[in-house]
């Protein structure tokens, strides 16, 4: 079933991700300040061309750019990462957690390989701590083996301000034998952005490519059903961010149904996000939009938010746009199929 850009699409059919939802994002202009990256408009430089393919494994994006001006345009190229907060309940699904680029990202441009800066603060409330975390020896990423061996070198009166200054909590629990066990737990959060310095030539078109691996965020479940039935809650919010539609309800219904007997498939929850609205950053729409998205298995049913969406293979379904103002992030909800038996 397509539906429009507000609607929803329902496509029938990963391992199970649990976790926290990452996001990409569109490229964007940025300057130096101090203090950090800001993000500002380009009244010269246009996004002519955009195709954007998500999957559960890999985010691909191709861009092209045309300066629209009769002057060479120098600049800083920004690509902000999604950020990770820290938390008692937390999770996080990749594989290189103790690398700043956890994510892998490459970028080239015209071809050539390009070697991105990456600038990262660590923050609490909007307060920055980054000093405090890296003049204690502490990874600024908050989950990892690193960190957590890290985090238990630090002084106990550091750990207490810590505490009282929210970037950590203490978790104590009884371990079953009447022995209080306890952990340090982060609750800062990780903002990451790559940023490279690039020219955009009078009156002429630049390619740029990223690559990366998804973070994948999900439940065990079905979220948007308790016991079966719809949650009032909980579809509103999937009907808003995923543009879930009654029917695609019904089918989680069903599904959920059929799981509780013997030996039949169950279903789980995967989401994906990507960051649109830094695209209007350029100068006017993005004049040629192209969105793929891939299911991964064709047992998976997936709903997103679409317009004009067309299915192009097995698991694809692709949606094309002219003149395209990305004004909502884009947030892509994957019920997976799992196998009882293995």
């Amino acid at each position: 079933m397509l539906k429009r850009w507000t609607g929803g699409l329902i496509a029938a059919g990963l391992a199970t991700a649990l976790g926290t939802t990452v996001a990409g994002a569109n490229d964007t202009l940025a300057e130096l300040h101090t203090g950090g990256l800001v993000f500002m408009r380009s009244d010269a430089v246009e996004m002519a061309k955009e195709d954007l393919y998500i999957s559960p494994t890999e985010i691909r994006v191709d861009y092209v750019y045309r300066n629209t001006t009769d002057k060479d345009v120098d600049s800083i190229v920004a690509f902000p990462m999604p950020d990770i907060q820290g938390s008692m309940e937390g999770d996080f699904n990749v594989d290189n957690l103790d690398k700043d680029n956890f994510l892998n990202f490459t970028t080239t441009q015209d071809g050539a390989p390009i070697k991105a800066d990456l600038q990262q603060h660590a923050t609490v409330f909007g307060i920055d701590v980054t000093a405090d975390l890296k003049a204690a020896g502490i990874p600024l990423m908050p989950y990892g083996e690193t960190t957590s061996a890290a985090l238990l070198k630090v002084p106990a009166d550091t750990i207490a301000d810590w505490v009282a200054r929210g970037i950590v909590m203490k978790n104590e629990w009884d371990d079953g034998n009447g022995v209080m066990k306890s952990e340090v737990v982060p609750t800062w959060k990780l903002s990451s952005v790559y940023y490279w310095r690039t020219r955009f030539p009078a009156g002429k078109t630049v390619t740029v490519n990223h690559r990366y691996t998804p973070s994948l965020g999900g439940t065990a479940g079905i979220s948007f059903l308790d016991d079966g039935k719809a949650t009032p809650d909980a579809t509103a919010e999937y009907r808003r961010k995923y543009c879930m539609d009654k029917d695609f309800i019904a089918l989680g219904a069903d599904l959920f149904r059929k799981a509780s007997e013997d030996n039949q498939p169950y279903y789980t929850e995967t989401w994906i996000s990507y960051i649109l609205t830094t695209g209007s950053n350029w100068y006017g729409p993005i004049k040629d939009f192209t969105l793929t998205v891939d299911k991964g298995d064709k047992k998976n049913y997936v709903s997103f938010c679409g317009e004009n969406i067309k299915k192009i293979g097995e698991t694809t379904f692709q949606m094309k746009a002219t003149d395209f103002y990305p004004q909502e992030e884009l947030n892509v909800l994957i019920l997976q199929y799992n196998d009882p038996i293995q």
